[in-house]
Formats: C-alpha cells, sequence, structure tokens
C-alpha cells in the first residue's frame, strides 16, 4: 500500500512524495514563482541537484535516494535476479553521488542504501524484493530527515539560550538550512524556529549569500513564510552587524564535518565566523550526524566544488543578464571550510558537540560512538 508523506505541511516543501510519485519544488525560480518539477527515474534526479533545482545536503540525500525509488517503483518488464537488481541499484547510487560529491550526507545515504539492498539479496532470489526493500529504506530516510530536524532545532535552542543568558536574542544565519533545504522543518534555520516558537527570537538576520543568493531567494521566503521577525542583509554587511552590537549568536548548516570538527558549508561562511570569533559572538554549525565524515582528519581533505562561472558573470546567480566584463577569469567554490577554532559548538540530533576542557579541540568520534 502506498505510503503519504505530507505531514509537514505547516511548513515549505522542498520534496513532495507518494510511493511511485515524486516532485521537487524548483528553487531556481523562488521567491517569485513556485513551480514543482515531476522526477522520474535517477537521470532526473541528479538533474536537478547539479542544476540546484534542490539544494542543501539534507534534502539532495532524500532526493537522489527518492529520484531511484520512484525509477525502480515503475520499472516496467524488469524480471532480474536478486543479484542483478542489486548491481543496477548500486550503479545507479554511485552515478547519483557524482552530482554533488562535497555533500556527505548524498555518499552517506548511498552507503547505507547499499547494505539495503545488499542484505535484502542475502534473503531473497527475487529481483523485485529487493526493490521493493530499497522503496522502503528511503522513504524512512525521508521520514528520519524530518524527525532529525525537530531534534535539532530542540537542542540548538536550548544550547544557544544558555550560552547567550539572555532573555532575547537575535541570531544569524548564512545560506538556506530551513525546510527547503531538508525534508522538513531544517537544520540551522531549524534552530531559529524552535527559538521563534520559544517566544525568545527578537529577530533573526539572514544574509543574501552571493553568488546564487540562498539567503534572499529562499531564507528570506521561508522567514516570511513562517512569520518570524527577520531582516535581510548584504554578505557585506555582517561585519558591521556585529560590530553594532545587533547579533547575539550565529548557527549555520554544513555540508561536511570532518573529524576534527573543521566544517565545510555555503562560500562565504568562514568570513562570518572570523567576524564572530574577532567580535566574540559564539557560533554554531547545525547538522545531523550524516554530514560528519570520520574518515577525513581535517578540513583540508574536504574536496571544495567549484560551480559555473555563469554565477558572477550572470544576474541572478547565472539565469539573468550579463553584469561582468567578457572575458574576465572567474574562480567560484561553492563552499569554504570553517576551521573548528572559530566554531562553538556542532548541534546534532543527538545533542550538542562541545569542546573537551584539556585542549579546547572537538572529540566528535567520541560523541559519535557514545550517542551511535
Amino acid at each position: 500500500m502506498a505510503r503519504e508523506f505530507n505531514d509537514v505541511a505547516a511548513t515549505l516543501q522542498s520534496i513532495r512524495y507518494n510511493r511511485g510519485s515524486l516532485h521537487l519544488l524548483d528553487q531556481r525560480k523562488l521567491p517569485l514563482e513556485t513551480t514543482y518539477l515531476e522526477i522520474r527515474d535517477s537521470t532526473d534526479g541528479w538533474n536537478a541537484i547539479q542544476d540546484m533545482v534542490v539544494r542543501g545536503a539534507p534534502a539532495i540525500a532524500i532526493a537522489a535516494a527518492l529520484s531511484l525509488a520512484v525509477e525502480v517503483f515503475n520499472l516496467d518488464g524488469f524480471n532480474g535476479s536478486a543479484g542483478e537488481a542489486v548491481s543496477f541499484l548500486q550503479n545507479k547510487l554511485e552515478y547519483l553521488v557524482s552530482s554533488r560529491p562535497t555533500a556527505v550526507n548524498l555518499s552517506d545515504a548511498a552507503g547505507k542504501l547499499k547494505e539495503v539492498v545488499s542484505n535484502a539479496a542475502a534473503t531473497t532470489s527475487e529481483g523485485r524484493s529487493v526493490f521493493q526493500a530499497f522503496i522502503e529504506a528511503a522513504e524512512v530516510m525521508l521520514g528520519d530527515d524530518v524527525a532529525s530536524n525537530r531534534a535539532i532545532g530542540s537542542y540548538g535552542a536550548s544550547c544557544i539560550q544558555q550560552q547567550t543568558g539572555k532573555q532575547k536574542l537575535s541570531v544569524l544565519t548564512h545560506c538556506n538550512t530551513g525546510s527547503l533545504a531538508t525534508a522538513g522543518y531544517g537544520t540551522a534555520l531549524g534552530v531559529i524556529r524552535a527559538l521563534h516558537s520559544a517566544g525568545v527570537l527578537e529577530r533573526a538576520y539572514c544574509t543574501e549569500t552571493r553568488p546564487f543568493n540562498q539567503g534572499s531567494r529562499l531564507t528570506a521566503y521561508e522567514l516570511v513564510h513562517e512569520k518570524i521577525p527577520a531582516t535581510l542583509i548584504a554578505d557585506s554587511a555582517t561585519a558591521a552587524l556585529m560590530k553594532a552590537g545587533s547579533v547575539d549568536a550565529i548557527v549555520v548548516g554544513a555540508d561536511r564535518v570532518a573529524s576534527n570538527g573543521d566544517t565545510a558549508n555555503k562560500i562565504g561562511t568562514y568570513s562570518v565566523a572570523l567576524s564572530a570569533k574577532f567580535h566574540n559572538i559564539p557560533f554554531y554549525v547545525a547538522a545531523p550526524l550524516t554530514s560528519v565524515d570520520l574518515s577525513l582528519s581535517s578540513g583540508q581533505e574536504i574536496v571544495i566544488e567549484e560551480r559555473s562561472p555563469k554565477e558572477l558573470l550572470n544576474a541572478r546567480g547565472g539565469l539573468g543578464e550579463q553584469v561582468a566584463a567578457s572575458g574576465i577569469s572567474v574562480w567560484n567554490p561553492a563552499f569554504d571550510v570553517t576551521p573548528a577554532s572559530l566554531i562553538s559548538g556542532i548541534i546534532t540530533e543527538k545533542g550538542v558537540i562541545t569542546k573537551t576542557s584539556a585542549d579546547d579541540a572537538f572529540d566528535i568520534k567520541a560523541f559519535v560512538q557514545k550517542t551511535g
């Protein structure tokens, strides 16, 4: 029996899924146009991720898994063995991972799904049964992501309240980490949402997040939709806003967290963290544990994806008219790495990872083992 997954209607949804059917909100057209694209297979899913129809590390992982789930659900004429089904799914998952290599959530989800189908193949000879196991596992990931985000919001709100000791506080965020970047509720924006629900948020500040403008197009859109008091600022205004005493805490998301706590996030995050350190403002990263990559000893090992030069050469993140001189060279990294030394804590669905008092460093491996 088909399951329905529209239980987060109170917030915006980047993903609309019913078994056999997937539609993704085309975030390139927000905030002026709300259009959902039908995703029929893994090729559609790959293109949607690569072209930024869907973005945000958690949402990318879920969208990839569900695009393949829809493909195999509607795959007519497949009469292969369990082994052939496993091979089909694993090849498709490798293909999907290539769409956004920096987002560790995507490779983490692919690894878990590969294990699911391998285990299923050990108990059946029917390829269709392996497909069914994959579909069910992808749907579990969708439901788990929403629950994880709500937990992140709760832990983060409590931590920031305790850290600042203020009855009312203003929080700055960078890029988009809300319902549009996840299956629902959000990570860093989920923390802001939880603070607002608790009645302690005075104001949220969001950066425009150049050059693709995820902040002005998406975060501002979500904040207005949720009726959360908010102000949009230019990326270059963050230090001035902190100097003015208008920011009590900063919370951002993450696409990958190394085992020492170094964090890759949207380009510009490192600059915000440096300013926060200078102005003695707590800087938090909010991300599910699936964003943690214990195989990396530090952020120096994180591969940083570079985006199309058009995002800088043309208006609207590359979608509009040319605004830069023809012939100019472009460097357009999608992410930068914030050193662990600039991060106050890492907010996860299992609690907040804080630094050990001995050497002022994170022991993320110990936290994962303790809570896992």
